[in-house]
């Protein structure tokens, strides 16, 4: 069995990816780590409730304590991180917890899987070999788009809200 860490499970998109993963991957658990604030809703796992491969833990990205332990008690092997504040108005009339959790969120997650999968820089851990880090962004990192025309992973960054700001540091984050 692996174990999966889901940041943001309980939104939308996370929930819906939980729902595709828990279905095409009989050999996957999934723990589903999300804080339930505005953006998401328990409804969107009905199906999933009761299914022994789904934990919710309800919890805060920003908990370091409660997701090193996650990573020690679940022998986490891959984090998919959908977890984020995101609603561009909200960061431009509050920006300060746009980069407590999208930045320095992120940055806790990446401490445990490094802690967890790492003995050293590109020396993973006997049998963490295949352990992945998979960070979902936005593609208001990239700016406007205008009315035509389309970005591309070399787009270059241009981010024009606190939103997209915090998003593109943890992109850099992940990246490095």
């Amino acid at each position: 069995m692996k174990n999966i860490l889901v940041t943001g499970g309980a939104g939308f998109i996370g929930s819906n990816f939980v729902l595709h993963l828990l279905e095409k991957y009989p050999d996957y658990t999934v723990v589903n780590l999300d804080k339930m604030t505005y953006a998401a809703n328990k409804d969107y796992l009905a199906a999933v409730a009761e299914n022994p491969r789904h934990k919710l833990v309800v919890g805060d990205i920003l908990d370091k304590e409660l997701i090193f332990k996650i990573f020690a008690e679940h022998d986490i092997e891959g984090v998919i991180h959908f977890a984020a504040e995101s609603h561009v108005d909200n960061s431009i009339s509050g920006p300060a917890v746009f980069i407590e959790t999208n930045v320095k969120g992120t940055l806790s997650l990446l401490e445990a899987a490094r802690a967890h999968w790492l003995e050293a820089p590109f020396k993973p851990k006997a049998g963490k070999e295949d352990c992945r880090f998979l960070h979902v962004s936005t593609d208001e990192v990239y700016g406007s788009l205008g009315d035509t025309g389309l970005f591309r992973e070399d787009t270059p960054y241009a981010p024009n809200s606190p939103y997209s700001a915090s998003k593109a540091g943890s992109d850099f984050l992940a990246r490095a």
